[in-house]
């Protein structure tokens, strides 16, 4: 009985070995797009595999995206005004001199449909005389400025060309941190080179990022990420490695490196807030934020929250209300410090007006405000001036 029971337990290893586990090396098979139908796929050649291949995810959403994406050269005169020029003390001796000069830009786009429009940013495109799109094939193209906003920062070309590439537009509500992201563009004018855009790869770093505003620029809910953003990659496509843009690169964070070069933190408009500016310029042609709520503000610094002992220096602080406007209407006084509006937290001025300039006329504001030490809140409609 012992041998026969011996026996069973020998075959019963056998079997085991043969069926694939052998000294713990583990043998299945898999149909892989990678491999073979059918090929033996071991832990090495799986090793071997994302180490020699060089087509990936990364590779092929270039090769999706590039042609979609094109250089702008933008020519901008600008007026340099005498300071003396309506003196005429000093216009008898030295006459006007003031000139006009040409100045040359550049910066990135890309491609949204076939009929030719083009998304890029409004810092780019300025207050340009004659805007050139270079394209991948190497042709240059005259483009018509849409329209443009300064305060989301977005503009919208086109060029009179049809059956072009363009890039399909993803959902940036859905971005993940931590994923791998592309940034393609034309940094310093590069694409002129070979006319091609130049591709930095890193990931989502961050996302709901509020940012200082710059010249009446409001930059909230920014993607963060670690891709190479430098001069010139302005208005060119943030995208996942599926091919889909989920931002526009505008800014770069340079802290106080030489040269104002890239240290990894770049920052992108998130796509669905370009689509909505996009969809309205293409309705009207312009952003109409025909509205004034009527009220002057001031961040809540130390000395502000000191003087209303206030717990947390945060909030913007009413200066002053313009008298028939809707503040006024609403019951706000001066001296109300507003907290929150919509359930965002307000931490300057700058944080109100941001949430402001991305509303239309119609949508509700919700405020929080504190006064005389105790919260309240008001609810009010943007109407037109």
């Amino acid at each position: 009985m012992n041998k026969t029971k011996y026996l069973l337990i020998a075959v019963t290893f056998v079997a085991v070995l043969t069926s694939g586990f052998i000294f713990g090396h583990f043998v299945f098979k898999r149909e892989s797009s990678d491999l073979k139908a059918g090929e033996t796929v071991t832990r090495e050649s799986v090793n071997r595999n994302i180490t020699d291949t060089r087509d990936n995810a990364i590779t092929r959403t270039v090769s999706e995206v590039s042609k979609a994406v094109v250089g702008i050269s933008v020519t901008e005169v600008r007026e340099y005004r005498d300071p003396f020029a309506d003196d005429p003390f000093f216009k008898q001796f030295f006459g006007d001199r003031s000139y006009k000069q040409e100045v040359q830009g550049l910066g990135s786009g890309f491609i949204i449909s076939e009929d030719g429009y083009i998304i890029t940013n409004d810092h780019v495109v300025g207050n340009a005389s004659k805007v050139v799109v270079s394209m991948t094939d190497g042709e240059h193209v005259e483009a018509e400025i849409i329209g443009k906003d300064s305060f989301s920062d977005i503009a919208l070309l086109k060029i009179n060309k049809s059956g072009l590439p363009f890039i399909k537009l993803g959902n940036s509500d859905d971005v993940i941190i931590g994923e791998w992201v592309v940034a393609l563009g034309n940094p310093f004018g590069l694409f002129e080179v070979n006319q091609k855009p130049t591709v930095t790869v890193g990931v989502v770093s961050a996302t709901g990022m509020k940012l200082n505003s710059n010249e009446n620029r409001f930059y909230r809910n920014m993607i963060q990420t670690d891709a190479a953003i430098n001069s010139g990659n302005s208005g060119g496509p943030l995208v996942n490695s599926i091919g889909e843009v989920i931002g526009m690169n505008t800014l770069i964070y340079t802290g106080n490196s030489m040269g104002g070069g890239n240290i990894g933190l770049g920052f992108a408009i998130p796509l669905n807030k370009v689509k909505a500016i996009v969809d309205k310029i293409k309705k009207d042609g312009k952003i109409d934020r025909n509205y004034d709520i009527g009220l002057r503000m001031q961040t809540v610094d130390k000395n502000i929250a000191q003087y209303f002992k206030l717990n947390n220096v945060q909030g913007a602080i009413v200066v002053s209300i313009d008298k028939g406007s809707m503040a006024e209407k609403e019951g706000l006084k001066p001296e109300d410090i507003i907290l929150s509006v919509n359930g965002e937290k307000i931490g300057s001025d700058a944080d109100f007006w941001g949430i402001i300039v991305d509303m239309n006329v119609g949508d509700k504001i919700k405020l929080k405000i504190l006064r005389s030490g105790e919260e309240t809140e008001k609810e009010f409609e943007l109407k037109v001036k």
